[in-house]
């Protein structure tokens, strides 16, 4: 796992500047490098740059680099160098799956056997649940793949292999004299070995290893990176009879050390450039983030910024119009769909041409197409989207709204084209996000309600900081969401309606799953034990003072096996009351992740903390931005500790209702402050202590143990089993 530290803009100013000045030092010559003749010693005679073709200006600096170093005859090593076209996660049209090169699928066990978490006891993980590679490690590993393949083909005895993001530290070309004289010399390697690391970067706690000369040492394992390495024909042999490569290819090669020959210099004399954002993605830190092995607060995976807009998105009924809006959205726009109209308020904004709206993309709202050519003179900047199936001549909307486009800069988008990120990122001068375009059923135009402010005025409310999302409004006085009437979910989208009524006599086996893992905000482990079903009184759910290896306490959690999709969730809870313990009563999802919260904390079980996070996409589109949500606190009237009460989230396409005692206490409707989370999402309860004393006050561990107790859950709810396509 290669895993790089944010760096400000001015250093990384600094950086390029450096690198820019250095090249006026005289070049170096590296003995290491060149055409080997019957007399010579072995030579690096190849070198092979891995660059992707959509990024030119990187092979345009590593040429740069190569340049400034010269082989044993006195010339450029780049004479030597051949550039590789990486194989792009964006030309996947689908998951990549396991073929005789590349298993996509590896474990937790498999990365913590090279990076052990001291404190981690994996008798209480989940170790073997399969870890599902991102698009980007899967290209990573087949780029290196298809130059080992190129190794064992050339003549070469020796070759380097370079990612196209790398720098060579000031000294490289005296360093790997040094460490090249070792080579030769040494009696251990006597000229030969299989892979030669030069960039890497060692586990946490150091890389179990052999000193075998001053600039020279063998790794057992433990060395993460694989973007500056030395390879030689017989080891390209090797590393490929041992395929399928399973798991990211700096984790897979890090198995295969006791199968090959592999050394290390004393030092990484081959550094990765600050100045260039990664464009990798890590599947590995969820897993990581679980077991509380990353702990850092609120990092985001989310960087995407648009920047053509207005766009607005115009087409028929069934043309994908609902698809493209989520696409849009995922591109990191703030995206209205699917409504006949627009609030007043918006479209007053809207039609004055002010800055100050709530959206810059407008997709299927049925009053535009009429005010096309006013929209035209309006925004003479904006990207026009006109959407349609393949009956396209005989749909009247579409010959009319393509006669009033022409001469702007739209593009048609087919429901059914094979290639529409590749269509939809061209036209909006964008990349893809590394995710499938969302396939999801048009839910048409729906009739909004007249603007009013929503919010239950008779409760108390209190707002707290919210995320700086794409998909989250910030607070604006004339702005309160969208009302309109509530669709229903159609046929082909529902498995199943289900009621259960769960007093928890016993913890039913075939509803419920008791957890065993963390997360990173938690400062306890959830324990099964730590869950007891008593008759008549219910589930109670304790956290204990009992050190877990990744934590210092034990805590409690259920979730449902089955994944629901809208329905009345609802819990009788009589909460903790210890400061810094928070109990939760929610549905959740992960990739994207989607969230609908109520929580009681410890330190003032007067009130209620409801949030919503919402991230975009189809069913496993990896989007988890920001670590806040929403949240708003509504005070109760009476303390949730001192005796049970009703809680429950109705959760509806355009709408979600919280209750307290079967009284709705508050509401919200879409893009209030977000959208309605649309994808399935799993039932929890829980007990467990907040990192954040700011959260839930101060924790007091000397008061424990301490519980919550969930009397009864009732659902009635759609579950949803088979969820390829589902409702927005």
């Amino acid at each position: 796992m290669n895993l790089r530290t944010q760096h400000t803009k001015i250093v990384n100013h600094i950086f390029t500047f450096w690198l820019t000045i250095r090249r006026i030092y005289p070049k170096k010559k590296c003995i290491a490098f060149g055409v080997k003749s019957k007399k010579n010693y072995p030579l690096i005679e190849k070198v092979y740059v891995i660059n992707l073709n959509r990024a030119p200006s990187r092979w345009t600096k590593i040429k740069q680099e190569l340049r400034q170093v010269l082989d044993i005859q006195g010339n450029d090593i780049i004479k030597l160098t051949t550039r590789i076209a990486a194989v792009d996660a964006n030309t996947f049209t689908e998951e990549p799956e396991k073929d005789n090169k590349v298993d996509p699928f590896y474990t937790l066990s498999e990365q913590l056997s090279i990076e052990p978490q001291p404190s981690a006891l994996p008798t209480h993980l989940e170790l073997n649940a399969p870890i599902r590679m991102s698009r980007a490690e899967c290209a990573v590993s087949r780029s290196h793949i298809k130059i080992w393949e190129q190794v064992i083909a050339s003549n070469n005895e020796y070759s380097l292999i370079l990612e196209d993001d790398i720098w060579f530290h000031s000294n490289f070309a005296a360093n790997l004299n040094k460490v090249w004289r070792d080579v030769i010399s040494n009696t251990d390697i006597k000229g030969s070995f299989d892979v030669l690391y030069l960039s890497y970067q060692e586990v946490k706690h150091g890389a179990p290893k052999t000193i075998l000369s001053k600039h020279l040492f063998r790794p057992e394992r433990g060395l993460w990176h694989l973007s500056g390495y030395v390879i030689s024909r017989e080891g390209a042999k090797k590393l490929v009879d041992l395929l399928p490569s399973r798991g990211p290819i700096d984790l897979w090669i890090n198995h295969q050390f006791g199968s090959l020959n592999v050394i290390a210099s004393r030092q990484s004399i081959i550094g990765q450039r600050i100045d260039i954002t990664s464009s990798n993605s890590y599947s590995i830190l969820p897993a990581l983030t679980k077991i509380g092995a990353i702990t850092s607060e609120g990092a985001s995976l989310y960087n995407l910024k648009p920047t053509e807009k207005p766009i607005f998105v115009l087409g028929s009924e069934g043309s994908g119009n609902t698809s493209v809006a989520m696409a849009i959205s995922m591109l990191g726009y703030r995206c209205c769909s699917d409504f006949k109209d627009l609030p007043t308020s918006e479209m007053i904004r809207l039609l004055e041409g002010n800055d100050d709206r709530i959206f810059d993309a407008y997709v299927n709202i049925g009053s535009l197409n009429s005010m096309v050519p006013e929209l035209i003179l309006l925004y003479p900047k904006a990207k026009f989207i006109l959407t349609s199936k393949k009956e396209a001549k005989m749909d009247s909307l579409f010959l009319e709204l393509n006669n009033s486009l022409k001469g702007t800069d739209f593009t048609v988008l087919y429901a059914d084209a094979p290639n529409k990120w590749q269509i939809l990122c061209e036209h909006l001068r964008c990349s893809p996000p590394k995710s499938n375009f969302p396939e999801l059923i048009d839910i048409g135009q729906r009739p909004i309600l007249k603007e009013k402010n929503i919010s239950n005025q008779k409760i108390k409310l209190t707002k707290t900081i919210h995320d700086d999302s794409p998909w989250l409004i910030q607070s604006k006085k004339w702005w309160h969401g969208i009302d309109s009437l509530q669709s229903e979910l159609k046929s082909d989208q529902k498995e199943s309606v289900v009621k259960i009524n769960d007093s928890f006599e016993s913890l039913d086996q075939k509803l419920w799953l008791a957890r065993s893992d963390t997360f990173t905000d938690n400062l306890a482990l959830f324990r099964p034990s730590n869950v007891k079903c008593i008759p008549e009184l219910g589930a109670v759910l304790s956290i204990k003072n009992e050190s877990m290896g990744v934590r210092n306490y034990s805590a409690a959690s259920i979730c449902s096996k089955d994944k629901f999709l809208y329905g009345k969730f609802e819990a009788t809870i009589q909460a903790s009351n210890l400061p810094g313990v928070v109990t939760g009563f929610f549905l959740y999802r992960n990739s994207p992740r989607q969230e609908i919260d109520i929580e009681i904390l410890g330190n003032n079980p007067n009130r209620l903390l409801i949030n919503v996070f919402y991230n975009p996409g189809d069913e496993g589109a990896k989007f988890d931005y920001g670590y806040r949500g929403s949240p708003i606190y509504v005070d109760l009237g009476f303390d949730a500790s001192k005796e049970s009460h009703q809680y429950a989230i109705q959760w509806g396409p355009n709408e979600i209702q919280w209750l307290v005692d079967n009284k709705i206490i508050y509401r919200r409707v879409v893009w209030d402050p977000t959208p309605i989370p649309h994808l399935p999402m799993t039932l929890h309860a829980n007990i467990w202590i907040t990192r954040s004393s700011k959260l839930a006050g101060k924790f007091k561990n000397k008061k424990l143990p301490t519980s919550s107790v969930f009397k009864e859950i009732k659902i009635d709810a759609n579950t949803v089993i088979s969820m390829s396509k589902v409702n927005i």
